[in-house]
């Protein structure tokens, strides 16, 4: 029997790269001369970043300077869910920033029904937030993984790991 060749279709981010980046803009807002008194603040928890900061003219730069901190780091822009802009405590203004990590169900069976459409030699199976795609050549493998390169109307950042 043939040995069959496997990669892993993941959506994931590097959360040290994350932290960095958070920390650049953070210091890039103390020294900007527009935003030092602004009293911006950063917030990183688990799964959201909480922006506070005066008022929707700062957080249109910060939201700028994180975004140019992101592409910098190699982070992708996809992983960033604005939410709405509401008031908070004192006139301020609080934006939460949900951070989007693993493939959900149906971004991951339109994944699957359209790899299964296009390349008719490889298997693809949902494998909880992950998509294993195989295939008896690594050659048709490569091509998927092109192909999916390509694409540029998928709403998450996508990353291939596991290649054997």
């Amino acid at each position: 029997m043939a040995s069959v060749a496997s990669f892993d279709i993941v959506s994931s981010f590097d959360r040290q790269e994350l932290k960095n980046a958070i920390d650049q803009t953070e210091r890039d807002v103390q020294t900007r001369y527009d935003l030092k008194d602004s009293g911006t603040e950063l917030v990183l928890d688990e799964s959201k970043l909480t922006l506070t900061t005066d008022n929707e003219y700062t957080a249109g730069a910060v939201r700028d300077i994180l975004e140019s901190k992101f592409v910098r780091r190699g982070l992708s822009l996809k992983i960033l869910d604005y939410g709405e802009e509401e008031t908070a405590s004192g006139g301020r203004i609080r934006q939460v920033v949900t951070l989007r990590e693993g493939i959900s169900t149906e971004i991951a069976k339109d994944l699957t029904k359209r790899i299964r459409d296009e390349f008719k030699k490889v298997t693809p199976q949902i494998q909880g937030d992950a998509i294993r795609v195989q295939a008896k050549n690594k050659d048709d493998l490569q091509a998927v993984i092109q192909a999916l390169k390509s694409r540029d109307d998928l709403p998450i950042a996508l990353q291939f790991t596991n290649y054997r």
